[in-house]
């Protein structure tokens, strides 16, 4: 098996091996993959974070040896919304996002095999699991974030990716999609037995698990709905303050970590 690494901002994912399939995920700077299969202009890949099965761009592959990739060390991350990182051979420099992964980074370095990249930014080291204040922090920081499907940037995220990524940057490591992280932690009876750092689940009229967000205090939730937005939410779902309407119909709720 073949491996790779994300070289670029941000690299979209496909469902389908077609530049008009739709995304499904995205990888940010830094991030492995392991490839499943090759055709002539596409990769099948799982993403080594969560292994998450989609479709990228041959032309924005970057290969990766299995020696490099057992020694990097992917617990720093960027804990900046943006920040810029500059390639040391060539000077050029482009932006990546927040939860961009540094491999190997020391002194400012970002070591991968052959390649060096210069970052100086700040950092999170997501070997070290933080509190529930730290969760609620950087999940505000994506306020006013635009919804998008497949999304994992502050300039377009969805449900699960929002949710996702805020973990991830503080040391939790959970699935992708929303109907994978409803399989997590305990299930609360009451919506009042709620708390920071929960996870709340929402369906379809088929039953299906179609959104999830962080609660946060005093029965409101913040997610990813339009935009990264806090609303208030109840044992039917989230009120959006907007509307005056539901917009999400209640599934469960669970206690995810602690």
């Amino acid at each position: 098996m073949n491996f790779g690494i994300c070289l670029l901002s941000i690299i979209p994912c496909r469902k389908e091996p077609s530049s008009t399939s739709e995304m499904v995920t995205q990888l940010l700077f830094g991030e492995t993959y392991s490839i499943i299969e090759v055709t002539e202009e596409w990769l099948k890949i799982t993403s080594n974070f969560d292994h998450y099965p989609c479709w990228i761009s041959l032309k924005q592959h970057n290969s990766l040896s299995e020696k490099d990739l057992k020694n990097l060390d992917s617990s720093c991350v960027n804990s900046e919304l943006v920040q810029v990182i500059s390639n040391a051979s060539t000077n050029h420099a482009f932006p990546i996002s927040i939860g961009a992964t540094l491999p190997n980074f020391k002194n400012s370095h970002v070591t991968i095999g052959k390649h060096d990249f210069v970052f100086d930014g700040v950092t999170s080291n997501t070997s070290i699991k933080k509190g529930i204040q730290d969760l609620k922090e950087t999940a505000f920081l994506f306020l006013n974030a635009p919804y998008l499907w497949g999304g994992k940037s502050p300039f377009g995220i969805d449900c699960s990716g929002f949710t996702q990524l805020v973990f991830k940057l503080n040391g939790y490591q959970i699935p992708r999609d929303a109907s994978q992280q409803v399989e997590l932690g305990t299930p609360l009876s009451f919506v009042e037995e709620a708390q920071s750092g929960d996870l709340a689940f929402f369906d379809n009229e088929e039953g299906h698990i179609v959104h999830v967000g962080m609660v946060i205090d005093n029965q409101q939730i913040i997610h990813a709905s339009g935009c990264v937005r806090i609303d208030k939410f109840d044992h039917y779902g989230i009120f959006n303050s907007d509307t005056k309407k539901y917009s999400h119909m209640l599934r469960v709720i669970k206690h995810v970590i602690g």
